[in-house]
């Protein structure tokens, strides 16, 4: 159950707290862009599988060199600064990218890949991989729940995006993540 549970948890938290990000309004960017969902999409999927191999790979070093109390509570506090970060609404890529000889695929992979190092979703794959010390499930749960929160962003575009009060979804996340962090404090299973 160890397995299923590090991936389903890992792509929970990641789906919350992809929503609002700018990798997510960079996935609206870049299908609007080049209008070809399906390069764009497996551009998203390489670029996370790689940042999230490295991230993982880092928390599954400190795990090895932390007691199981501290890493608790570092998974606490990564969940309450992530949910304070909820709260400070991402913008828009400043400039959209252009198209370049590296096609929708290659651009999506360089600036998914750019833009996710030092995001709360790669610190939250460090801080799961840190707590599970499963590599491979926590990474397909990252990756999992990354797709879950841009793939319907490459698909529906602007259409969703101008009808769903961000505000109010980024606050509903930061409450979950909240509550997650209290759990983790509390040493519940799962967390």
């Amino acid at each position: 159950m160890a397995p299923l549970e590090a991936l389903l948890v890992s792509a929970g938290v990641v789906a919350l707290a992809e929503i609002g990000d700018k990798t997510q309004l960079l996935a609206l960017v870049l299908a609007a862009r080049f209008r070809a969902p399906v390069p764009v999409i497996l551009g998203i999927l390489t670029a996370t599988l790689a940042n999230h191999l490295a991230a993982g790979e880092v928390g599954t070093l400190l795990a090895a060199y932390i007691s199981p109390a501290v890493i608790r509570w570092g998974l606490a506090v990564s969940f309450f600064a992530t949910a304070a970060w909820m709260f400070i609404p991402d913008k828009p890529p400043e400039r959209e990218p252009k198209p370049s000889r590296f096609g929708a695929y290659g651009t999506t992979v360089v600036a998914f890949f750019l833009a996710e190092i030092g995001d709360k979703t790669q610190l939250a794959t460090v801080a799961l991989a840190a707590k599970y010390q499963m590599l491979v499930p926590v990474v397909a749960g990252t990756t999992l729940g990354m797709l879950l929160a841009n793939v319907p962003v490459v698909f529906l575009g602007g259409a969703a995006a101008n009808r769903v009060p961000l505000k109010l979804v980024n606050r509903v996340a930061a409450v979950a993540f909240i509550v997650l962090g209290i759990l983790a404090l509390m040493g519940h299973t799962g967390l």
